[in-house]
């Protein structure tokens, strides 16, 4: 089938992340995608190479002619522009709403919905962590980024009993916090670029580093990116493409949630804690990392919370993978 797959940019990472991997898993399954971005410049560092299969397109308007393929995805509540609204009303594509990544009960009950609307209908598609949801992006070759660790691309590597910890963050983040209990265990910090790079720099300035040693990174490719997960011991991630990421690495994880002013990311951070079943030291050091609770005095028992995030993938994986299932859905209402 032919995929328009529309999606606006915010910062660049979470957004175009999970819609470029879902095009290029398309395409690997022998589907066609048009990826409609209104800045595509990350694709430069995210996917360089590009992936046969999926054209990338400038969304300007008013958009070319072109009729909608078979299927029209609707990205994270991008609007989609409403020529070829009134195009997909004459042609009656499957018009899927992807929605954005939660463990919120909410997501279970309204999966799978429709919205009917002037033109047609919008069905309403959420990923998730529970078989009652879309499931998550994971494409075939994801566990094998543990078999290739990045350190000669990235020229640099964990030294002899070094904890490798890689840090993707949000700028507002509470870095200082953090390296006190970093520093107290020979530690290699690799500074993920992005707006969070100059502020942990600037913290990591003028202070004792002990047993803290930071290498600030490049902006890596995708593939790169889940590489360097696998082969840390500790990954703090930022968003929805990268926390879904850490969890395909089982390694320990936090994540940064975004911050909203009303309070919703508090809610979402604690139901998904609430269905890892985290230790309580994990809970404490999520909520201090998100400034919504004291800090710890340490960071959590590694070998616990590594057996943790491991199972927490094992039950992950017994899931059907979010491209498996849209396939499956899209075929159903077609």
């Amino acid at each position: 089938m032919l995929w328009d797959i529309f999606c606006r940019v915010i910062d660049n990472h979470g957004d175009l992340g999970v819609c470029w991997r879902l095009s290029a898993d398309l395409a690997s399954r022998g589907e066609t995608v048009r990826l409609w971005v209104d800045d595509p410049l990350a694709l430069a560092w995210m996917a360089p190479s590009g992936v046969r299969g999926v054209s990338v397109v400038r969304w300007v308007e008013p958009l070319p002619d072109v009729e909608p393929g078979d299927v029209v995805v609707e990205a994270f509540g991008c609007e989609l522009p409403p020529r070829f609204v009134e195009r997909i009303a004459a042609r009656q594509p499957v018009w899927i709403n992807l929605e954005y990544l939660s463990a919120e009960d909410y997501v279970e009950r309204s999966h799978g919905l429709p919205s009917p609307r002037t033109q047609g209908v919008t069905w309403f598609f959420y990923p998730g962590f529970t078989p009652a949801t879309g499931g998550l992006l994971r494409e075939p070759h994801t566990l094998a980024a543990g078999s290739d660790p990045p350190w000669h691309a990235l020229d640099v590597a964990p030294l002899r009993d070094e904890c490798c910890v890689s840090l993707f963050a949000y700028a507002d983040a509470p870095f200082d916090a953090l390296f006190d209990r970093l520093g107290d265990r020979p530690t290699l910090l690799l500074l993920a670029a992005g707006a969070s790079q100059a502020p942990a720099l600037q913290a990591l300035q003028g202070r004792p580093q002990r047993h803290l040693r930071a290498h600030a990174l490049p902006w890596l490719t995708q593939r790169d990116y889940d590489r360097l997960l696998f082969a840390c011991d500790l990954n703090f991630a930022r968003g929805e493409d990268s926390i879904v990421r850490a969890m395909w690495a089982g390694s320990p994880f936090v994540w940064h949630i975004y911050r909203q002013g009303d309070g919703v990311h508090e809610r979402k951070l604690a139901a998904l804690l609430g269905r890892m079943g985290a230790p309580g030291s994990v809970h404490a050091l999520w909520r201090a990392w998100n400034r919504l609770g004291d800090w710890p005095d340490t960071l959590p028992d590694m070998a616990a919370w590594r057996e943790a995030s491991q199972q927490w993938r094992t039950r992950l994986l017994a899931q059907a993978d979010l491209t498996t299932q849209l396939l499956q859905f899209v075929a159903a209402k077609r």
